[in-house]
């Protein structure tokens, strides 16, 4: 599942007519790379999530016969859900019982899927989440074994701990999920709500893991005042090279 559903209001005035995933770094519109990038990976069934301005991104996927894909829409566009509300809606479109991703349309990346799927499958995770060391307003707190047992905001100090452990490792999240199926077992939640909320509630009981991707390249792509050095960055121009052909 791409998020997609957003209103992009950190790259106004770029997104007054035109939404955020298909706004444009080095020529190529964020959702067309997620998409590229996906489908280097094997995936071939996709769900978007649509709210601000959603009918260009429909018109998007269909101009490009939807990249040789099956691509599906869910339809925020009366109540935007958040990000655990708008899984919450598209789960139906989960039904083959494997795991499966969840990431957004803004964010540039090499991490290599095929490792976090082999991490994931390893450690019998419910959620597995792709983390790094950088600089971020929040991190998740994992302890020394990468399961998850916190978030805290460096910005005003907040901290929620929901397991005790000594030893913190504080990690950046790369916004790219992976899941088992059966978390929308768990979901007890309903209409809007933050699917950070839904993992720190499970994490008491069940594996939610930090996967590690510090040797990867990364990128966010949601500010306006980082666009223009996103549009001269070399690894970028890799990148493409890499999953674009």
């Amino acid at each position: 599942m791409i998020l997609a559903a957003g209103l992009g209001t950190r790259l106004l005035p770029l997104t007054e007519k035109k939404p955020k995933a298909l706004i444009e770094v080095q020529g190529m519109a964020l959702l067309e790379h997620t998409i590229l990038y996906l489908k280097y990976f094997g995936v071939d069934e996709i769900i978007i999530n649509i709210h601000h301005l959603g009918g260009q991104i429909v018109d998007f996927i269909r101009k490009n016969n939807a990249f040789g894909l099956r691509i599906e829409f869910s339809d925020e566009t009366d109540e935007l859900l958040d990000t655990g509300g708008g899984l919450h809606k598209a789960g139906w479109f989960f039904d083959d019982g494997k795991p499966f991703l969840l990431t957004s349309s803004d964010v540039i990346t090499d991490l290599n899927l095929h490792e976090m799927v082999q991490f994931h499958e390893k450690v019998s995770a419910l959620v597995t989440l792709a983390v790094k060391h950088r600089k971020s307003t929040r991190d998740f707190l994992f302890d020394t074994e990468y399961r998850l047992c916190g978030w805290y905001n460096n910005i005003n100090g907040e901290c929620r701990m929901v397991r005790p452990v000594q030893d913190q490792l504080k990690m950046a999240f790369s916004t790219i999920h992976l899941l088992n199926p059966a978390i929308f077992e768990h979901i007890t939640e309903q209409g809007r709500f933050s699917i950070v909320d839904v993992y720190l509630r499970l994490a008491p009981v069940h594996r939610i893991m930090g996967f590690e991707h510090d040797h990867s390249q990364w990128f966010e792509c949601g500010r306006i005042d980082k666009l223009d050095s996103l549009n001269d960055e070399p690894e970028i121009k890799n990148i493409y090279r890499q999953f674009h052909q």
